[in-house]
């Protein structure tokens, strides 16, 4: 099929509503020489940033419980999914039909329990035998190919937490040990600071950091979602402090910053 015809048929569909298939033609369309100058410039590389703003506008519509737009966005997400896979198929390396048939073989590999005769009556141990089971995949002898193996380009938070749990053999043995640390680790930070060794306080910052991510895992929070909940705090009490000094006809900066932790101080308690 031609180009002009694949776009007649897409326009004809219109009305009938489209499919997984459309959107694959669509962007074959979108990438041809009769296509879209921009999009048939794009690789992997350039349009990897715009996999992750739509990957996270997903999770913004799930902890909002917005289920319009969460299928608005799981689409933009399935658009990336299929451009990238495009972008192979035109090289000749794979299409979206073996992405399809990998994932497929995968989970079927990794639930024994469901296409096997394996015995997985919970969770924990379904979980347990996913990591068995994919350790066997990827040659993952030690604890330490497992921890190398977590995506560095992970929230930075995230991927402490699951550094912390996967490297489980060698951890705290429960919150009050982890509170001694942060503990510890504020202390060296302290003298880091008094000491003015940019690099060395960098440093300590960061084991500070890992101590809170490992407190958060031994609480049952996620650092992550913690952090995002007091940053909408913060920025929400911000708002009620400006919105005070609007309301005496003033702006912020010409406030001292004991004016203004008054203002925070009395909407705090509110």
């Amino acid at each position: 099929m031609t180009v002009a015809q694949k776009k007649k048929m897409l326009l004809d569909k219109a009305a009938e509503g489209y499919g997984f298939e459309d959107l694959i033609t669509v962007v074959e369309v979108l990438r041809s020489e009769e296509g879209c100058p921009w999009d048939r410039e794009q690789d992997h590389k350039s349009i990897r940033r715009d996999f992750i703003e739509e990957t996270y506008e997903v999770i913004e519509a799930i902890d909002t419980d917005d289920p319009k737009l969460l299928r608005e966005e799981l689409g933009d997400v399935l658009l990336q999914v299929t451009f990238h896979a495009q972008i192979e198929t035109e090289k000749g390396v794979f299409n979206i039909g073996d992405v399809a048939n990998d994932i497929c073989v995968k989970l079927i590999h990794r639930h024994p329990h469901v296409f096997g005769d394996v015995k997985a009556d919970t969770s924990e141990k379904v979980l347990s035998n996913w990591e068995i089971i994919k350790s066997e995949e990827k040659e993952r002898k030690t604890v330490t190919d497992k921890l190398r193996a977590i995506p560095p380009m992970l929230p930075a938070l995230m991927r402490a937490e699951k550094v912390g749990k996967k490297a489980s053999c060698f951890d705290f043995p429960d919150a009050e040990s982890v509170m001694a640390k942060v503990y510890e680790e504020l202390d060296e930070l302290k003298e880091a600071m008094a000491e003015g060794d940019k690099e060395n306080i960098a440093e300590e910052m960061g084991d500070l950091l890992l101590s809170i991510t490992s407190l958060c895992r031994k609480l049952g929070v996620e650092s992550e979602v913690a952090l995002g909940a007091a940053t909408n705090k913060f920025i929400d009490r911000f708002d009620a402090v400006e919105q005070a000094v609007i309301a005496e006809g003033k702006k912020m900066g010409e406030l001292t910053l004991e004016e203004l932790d008054a203002i925070w101080d009395k909407n705090k308690k509110k």
